[in-house]
């Protein structure tokens, strides 16, 4: 219980502590009962303004001055940035120095104050919760992730041990195989053996007869057959085989059974969040009401089937181009060729970006290549997934959209160089984020690090927060459309407005970054597909079937 305060939580004198108080002295900013009051007015040394406690206004509380202890500071040096008192003042310390009211400096810290509140509450503390989150879904997903681990290493030393059973039981067949042949050919040499040393006892027997019987016909007839014999039958000689068993090495056994990859445990550095003031600091450029198309660039690809889907701005005056072959093309607004590059593979690139330092990004096969001083090198190559499309973040990181190989997933990956950093598939739910297929999902990172995907197989534009959240999903606006929304091309610009490519409807849904759709864009634009936007957010978009590339002023 408040020391001060009695078990019907009486209010006492800030001065006796034991009277209930009744009065209030606005200057002091203390409570007083009534003997106290009369003892505090009596002090002639400050103007006391003495009024009953519950007609007291709502005064600060001054600080009592260091320097000067019977005086309040009710005054600011805002040179010296610290409360002083009317004596303070007097002295002569501050001498030219700016001097305010102390309740002017409290309103506008307040208004500080206030403003700090209200950006810990509605903007960092949740982003704190938003990361909290995001840790806890990755711990209630981690013993699925390990016991499908620990289940592959199981199936591979089960794959092992069938496959050594198997070889053994080979060889253990030869072995036997080999034992009947040996016995067989021993068989076959005693039975000749067998046979001759009938033959001889025949042989012996006739003889002892002729010898007792004295007959001189059988004597004259007959005719020895020794040398026949001395010639002994052919001995056989098997070597038993041998096993050469060969010294297991471990190395060898770790890479039979498999490669484990380290665990590896990043702790990226903290970005430090944007103020409210400086997230909305872009000045504001208004949507103008009729857009219009400032260049047209013909890019020369064939027309006959999906000839052009990928443009990326170089410059206010030069883009990338991907279309139908495996040439890339660097145009200016004229329409003059200014570089062409042929991918490695030969195959057409499935899309393009251009980094924050001017080198061009493209994915093809399973490989994402870096183009640099017109040198390609592969700087990642996928297993079991391939890379679609790709664009590079405020941070110089590279977001791509893949399909697994056997085409049942999709998912969003973020690399530093060829480091993956982030995995985005699956919504808090555990279901999948993104549509399956072999299907184009381009994407762009907004102003507030949302990643906006463009997945047009389920006619929806899908955004996540940086840590991967799903935030909304934009599934085209309810007016009259002669086919459903389609969204292709996807790109953001400085004002975080999203902006994606309808293709079928032939125009432009121009969205904030909330997904609320603003206004289309048409400019007799025909099967628009790629998109980007330069720093001065000008916007060029890719036709496809035209294989032109126009450039749109729309803010």
């Amino acid at each position: 219980m408040h020391p001060r305060r009695s078990a019907q939580e009486v209010l006492l004198c800030d001065l006796c502590e034991t009277v209930p108080l009744q009065s209030h002295c606005e200057l002091c900013n203390i409570n007083l009962c009534v003997n106290c009051a009369g003892k505090h007015v009596s002090d002639s040394s400050k103007r006391h303004n003495v009024v009953p406690f519950l007609h007291r206004k709502s005064t600060p509380n001054y600080p009592k001055c260091p320097k000067h202890a019977d005086k309040h500071c009710e005054m600011y040096c805002e040179k010296c940035d610290i409360p002083v008192c009317i004596t303070c003042v007097t002295s002569g310390k501050h001498k030219g120095h700016d001097i305010s009211n102390i309740l002017e400096k409290l309103g506008s810290k307040t208004e500080s104050l206030q403003k700090d509140l209200e950006e810990l509450e509605s903007r960092i503390y949740p982003r704190y919760e938003e990361m909290a989150s995001d840790v806890q879904t990755e711990k209630a997903v981690l013993e699925s992730k390990y016991g499908k681990l620990t289940t592959d290493a199981d199936e591979q030393g089960e794959a092992l041990h069938r496959e050594v059973t198997a070889i053994v039981n080979q060889r253990k067949s030869a072995i036997s195989e080999m034992k009947t042949k040996h016995l067989d050919a021993l068989n076959k040499n005693t039975e000749e053996i067998t046979q001759k040393m009938t033959e001889l006892k025949q042989i012996m027997s006739d003889l002892k007869s002729i010898l007792k019987s004295n007959d001189v016909s059988l004597t004259s007839t007959y005719k020895s057959r020794n040398s026949e014999f001395k010639t002994l039958p052919p001995k056989v000689r098997v070597t038993v085989p041998s096993f050469s068993a060969q010294k297991i090495h471990k190395d060898q056994l770790n890479k039979m059974v498999g490669s484990l990859s380290p665990l590896s445990i990043n702790i990226e550095q903290g970005y430090t969040m944007k103020s409210a003031e400086a997230v909305s600091s872009p000045p504001v450029k208004p949507l103008l009401d009729e857009p219009r198309v400032t260049a047209t660039i013909d890019t020369g690809y064939n027309t006959e089937y999906r000839g052009l889907y990928s443009v990326s701005c170089l410059s206010e005056d030069q883009v990338w181009t991907g279309g139908q072959n495996e040439t890339m093309k660097l145009l200016n607004l004229q329409s003059k060729l200014l570089t062409s590059i042929q991918t490695k593979s030969r195959n057409e690139p499935h899309d393009i970006a251009v980094t924050r330092d001017g080198d061009l990004v493209y994915t093809d096969s399973n490989n994402i290549n870096l183009i640099k001083n017109k040198k390609i090198q592969t700087v990642i190559t996928l297993q079991g997934w391939v890379p679609h499309n790709v664009c590079c973040t405020a941070a110089n990181d590279l977001l791509v959209t893949m399909n697994s190989d056997d085409r049942k997933q999709s998912k969003v990956v973020r690399y530093s160089g060829s480091t993956e950093k982030q995995s985005i598939q699956f919504d808090d739910q555990g279901r999948p984020l993104y549509s399956s297929g072999g299907y184009n999902k381009y994407l762009s990172e907004n102003k507030n690090l949302d990643i906006c995907v463009a997945d047009w197989k389920v006619n929806a534009v899908v955004v996540v927060n940086q840590s991967g959240k799903l935030r909304f999903r934009y599934t085209g606006h309810p007016s009259n459309t002669k086919q459903s929304f389609m969204p292709l091309g996807i790109t953001t610009d400085s004002q975080s407005h999203i902006l994606t490519a309808d293709c079928g409807n032939h125009r432009i849904h121009i969205l904030d970054q909330d997904g609320q759709f603003l206004r289309y864009i048409h400019c007799h634009l025909k099967s628009p597909y790629g998109l980007c936007v330069d720093i001065r957010d000008n916007l060029f978009v890719a036709e496809c079937f035209t294989a032109k590339v126009k450039k749109i002023q729309y803010l």
